[in-house]
């Protein structure tokens, strides 16, 4: 090769696809050569450290890799050279190696183009997350908003107040039924009359007696998703009851998924001990284990962090599949989703981002696997499997 300056418009070439197979063959035998190594790799890092590369370029890299070996082949093969020399050329472990490297270099300076792409469809066009904001709905049917600038409300025997202490506006002496609902886009902590701190997540609905005193009990109904640090209380059981199921605990940590777009009901146990009952059995929690009620009631074990990474303010996702994840998506966001074709069962994704971001954070991760991508518009998104 003549010089530095004639590399380094060749790897040019290289990162715009604009090169023959002829140049290719040049590139790889220079740095084939090892006392070229050095400038490959600055090269390589210079590129690197010209991007704002986060979990969503490494998530990309990844799928590059796995397909670097034919879509390097095939884009030589489209140009309709000579291939033969490079292709044997190509099979030895060196050459692979380099490939494999310049590929990488090639993926970042392709992903700077497709981010900006991607920002047409995404960013620019994003949705705020979902915040604290509830409201509270007396047994006469009077509805009052609560503050979205609160962290949360606390029942009382005689009053409601934010856990600051203040006030609510409008309240008096609470009625004998109250029932806390979020709204999509919404969430909100509740300090029971018995001390039980609640955190209802995203359309999600509780109800509750505004005084345990003078009942055998403490049993309150959930539709949706709660996360529960129950106060003990070993004369008065607290009941969870949801569609099909109860779950009975003395004072402990858990959490209920029963959102009615879902298939089965989760009970997740982190702390203590709880009973989950069907309509024809029931099983005794451990920590770390989780109920899933689907007709029958199966007992597995699980990752607790990731079933209440929505109350510590983050999305875990964990080899889970599209729609599942659109669905958690959909109501914290307030968004309808659309598919163009049925999603694929087989389509997993991994990964975590915090709730206070913009969807475009989530949406980018996702679609930088190269599996999936979308277009908003407005609250709509609209999905297309690649």
């Amino acid at each position: 090769m003549k010089d530095s300056k004639h590399t380094k418009a060749l790897y040019q070439r290289y990162l715009d696809n604009d090169y023959t197979a002829e140049e290719l063959k040049e590139l790889l035998e220079y740095f084939y050569n090892s006392a070229n190594e050095n400038e490959l790799s600055s090269m390589i890092q210079d590129e690197l450290e010209s991007e704002e590369n986060g979990y969503e370029s490494h998530a990309a890299v990844q799928s590059l890799l796995h397909r670097l070996d034919q879509e390097l082949l095939a884009a030589v093969k489209e140009r309709n050279k000579p291939v033969k020399t490079i292709r044997i050329w190509y099979r030895t472990v060196g050459a692979a190696a380099i490939l494999i490297v310049l590929g990488i270099g090639m993926f970042f300076y392709s992903y700077k183009k497709q981010v900006s792409e991607d920002e047409k469809l995404i960013a620019g066009k994003s949705i705020a997350p979902g915040k604290n904001t509830a409201k509270l709905t007396l047994s006469d049917g009077k509805t009052i908003s609560l503050s979205d600038a609160k962290m949360g409300i606390v029942i009382e025997a005689s009053k409601l107040t934010y856990n600051d202490g203040s006030a609510v506006s409008e309240s008096k002496m609470p009625t004998k039924n109250l029932t806390v609902n979020t709204p999509r886009g919404g969430q909100y902590r509740i300090v029971l009359p018995d001390g039980t701190q609640v955190w209802l997540n995203a359309a999600s609905v509780l109800k509750f007696p505004s005084s345990f005193a003078l009942l055998k009990e403490r049993k309150v109904e959930l539709i949706g998703e709660a996360y529960f640090e129950v106060t003990k209380d070993k004369n008065k059981p607290f009941i969870v009851k949801s569609k099909g199921q109860e779950v009975q605990v003395l004072g402990t940590h858990f959490n209920i998924n029963c959102y009615t777009d879902e298939a089965s009901i989760k009970t997740t146990l982190i702390e203590g001990s709880v009973m989950v009952s069907g309509k024809q059995e029931h099983v005794v929690l451990k920590p770390n284990q989780q109920a899933v009620l689907n007709n029958e009631i199966e007992v597995k074990n699980v990752d607790v962090e990731n079933e209440i990474a929505w109350k510590n303010g983050d999305f875990i996702f964990d080899s889970d599949e599209l729609e599942s994840i659109m669905r958690k998506i959909s109501r914290w966001y307030d968004v309808e989703v659309f598919y163009t074709e049925k999603p694929s069962k087989k389509m997993h994704f991994g990964g975590i981002v915090s709730r206070t971001k913009d969807i475009s954070a989530v949406l980018k991760i996702m679609q930088s696997t190269g599996q999936v991508s979308f277009k908003v518009e407005g609250h709509k998104i609209t999905v297309t499997q690649n």
